[in-house]
């Protein structure tokens, strides 16, 4: 349940605090106190759009928080997306900017759209307008899914499945009819690439064995000439050569060890240079020796790299990319080459998917219609019970075979009657505001207690009606509560006098500054507020007493 709303320098509002309760949270107050603005700031607080225009004159910056009691599917939904989910609250916040918005989830910074997904989890809102969307029959099939829950929902997976597998057949298919009527070119053009691919016998790797071969064949007379005095400066003409200068310190080094053998030591170490250099002359003339090469092999190798890098900047970076290009086109012409059997290959999988397709479009209408069937007498019921006195309302699913679509092959009417003798039409054809904004109240009535969702708002839902009728929309928001927590904004007592907490919504001048407050109402209070709500003066002794008589018949009712 939405546990508190806290506001702070949002349009009217200064700063402010709401605690609701279970139950029925009803909010009232003069038109124009600013009822419609702490439910925008709800909508704010979930990633409605908004600029900075919300933000109370005067200040740098406005903020909205909400916070959520977490149940268990909550807590799921937060430690999927990543997101702190220890606790057994949600805190959903707003901070808005003139140059940007800023949401966190539990103290962690997110995007708008992780906001909304998890409100959808958390709150219902029924907005002044919201009735309208029951003119629009792909929202009226909507709410037949979401009332035949979850076996529809898997059926709609199945169907959307099944849908991309068809739609994928046919654009296949469609591609593949097209490319015949150009099958003699394709094919032409396809054995020209493959053939200079596969004439070439390229091998993996082979690219860099022979670059590596050419640079060393294009520096081969730089690296003689380096290796050649190498070789000449180690043992070269036997007397100034490194060989022969070793030599002789030997000799001298010897002649010292002789006389001390401390020197040996060090006899020992000139001994091993000796060695190495002598090792060295005779690795460092096998390397030159293999420096050399003839032209016709340089040709060769010239040649070759030439073959290679023309394939790759036709066909790919790497010679394996090549050699996947001319995979990918033996496929494609072999396909071309036994085009008809394609086709007929290719006809057969579309015919399969379009099977399968319409087979699950089938069982999700047989599960729709027991929807629309089971909706349709609970719905009518309800609406009776919200003073539709003779109403008559039914849902007409109607079924297209042609439709190729994820949600299926449905589509939904709401049809009602509203007066006896009067033909039942479509709800967009017949229903008046205040009609279709009681009809909502009882789809969300029957579809409440279909889902999870533990909180509801409803914005003056009570547009339209009065008297009898307004008694009816009250018990009905009394029974929504006691399985859910409602929310309600309204401007007549005979709803207000059903609440378990009553918040009174008022502007006042401060500091020569407009300011809208809002308080929960004691129940003197309450009272006080209720004889407003009916028109009389609240101050009033006789208005009181009435209040106190809906007050009191308000609270039989409930029980």
């Amino acid at each position: 349940m939405l546990e508190s709303l806290h506001v702070k320098n949002l349009a009217l509002i200064e700063e402010c605090e709401i605690e609701f309760s279970q139950g029925l949270n009803i909010l009232t107050g003069e038109t124009g106190a600013g009822k419609s603005i702490l439910l925008g700031s709800v909508n704010l607080a979930l990633g409605a759009r908004c600029d900075k225009s919300v933000i109370r004159s005067g200040c740098d910056e406005a903020s909205v928080e909400l916070v959520f009691s977490a149940n268990d599917r909550v807590r799921r939904l937060l430690s999927e997306a990543d997101l702190p989910a220890d606790d057994d609250i949600v805190i959903i916040s707003r901070k808005i900017t003139p140059q940007k918005s800023i949401f966190k989830i539990n103290g962690e910074t997110v995007i708008s759209r992780q906001v909304k997904d998890l409100a959808s989890e958390l709150l219902d809102i029924h907005g002044q307008h919201e009735h309208q969307s029951l003119l629009n029959t792909l929202r009226q099939r909507d709410m037949i899914d979401a009332y035949g829950g979850a076996g529809i929902y898997e059926l709609l997976a199945l169907v959307s499945a099944a849908s991309h597998d068809y739609k994928g057949a046919l654009e296949e298919l469609d591609k593949i009819r097209e490319k015949s009527s150009n099958r003699e070119r394709e094919m032409s053009l396809l054995e020209y690439e493959c053939k200079e691919i596969s004439d070439a016998e390229l091998v993996p790797g082979e690219d860099d064995e022979l670059e590596e071969q050419y640079r060393r064949m294009t520096q081969a007379e730089k690296l003689a000439e380096s290796v050649s005095e190498a070789i000449q400066l180690v043992s070269g003409d036997g007397t100034q050569d490194a060989g022969a200068l070793i030599s002789r310190a030997i000799q001298s080094i010897s002649r010292a060890a002789s006389l001390d053998e401390g020197a040996s030591e060090l006899e020992e170490m000139l001994r091993n240079a000796e060695e190495i250099l002598g090792d060295f002359a005779l690795s460092a003339s096998r390397y030159s020796d293999g420096l050399s090469f003839d032209e016709e092999e340089f040709s060769r190798v010239e040649k070759r790299l030439d073959l290679i890098n023309t394939l790759k900047s036709k066909f790919g970076n790497t010679v394996s990319k090549v050699l996947e290009y001319y995979d990918e086109k033996s496929a494609e012409l072999e396909k071309l080459k036994n085009l008809e059997e394609y086709i007929a290959s290719l006809e057969k999988k579309t015919e399969d998917a379009k099977k399968a397709y319409v087979k699950a479009c089938e069982r999700l209408t047989a599960e729709r219609q027991k929807a629309c069937d089971e909706f349709s007498k609970n719905l009518k019921k309800t609406l009776e019970g919200l003073n539709f006195l003779g109403v008559e309302f039914f849902v007409q699913l109607n079924t297209d075979t042609s439709v190729v679509s994820s949600k299926g092959m449905d589509t939904v009417e709401f049809m009602i009657s509203t007066n006896p003798g009067e033909p039942v039409r479509p709800v967009r054809n017949v229903a008046s505001g205040g009609e279709l904004s009681r009809i909502m109240l009882g789809i969300k009535t029957i579809l409440a207690k279909k889902d999870d969702i533990d909180a509801l708002i409803f914005d003056e839902i009570d547009t339209g009606i009065s008297g009898h009728t307004a008694k009816e929309v009250a018990k009905k928001l009394s029974e929504l509560s006691r399985e859910h927590q409602v929310i309600c904004i309204t401007h007549l007592a005979q709803i207000a006098a059903m609440a378990d907490r009553h918040f009174l919504i008022s502007k006042e001048v401060v500091s020569g500054k407009t300011v809208t407050g809002i308080n929960a109402l004691d129940e003197i209070e309450e009272i006080s507020e209720l004889a407003r709500l009916l028109g009389g003066d609240e101050s009033s002794e006789a208005a009181l007493n009435n209040a106190r008589e809906l007050k009191n018949n308000a609270d039989k009712e409930k029980r």
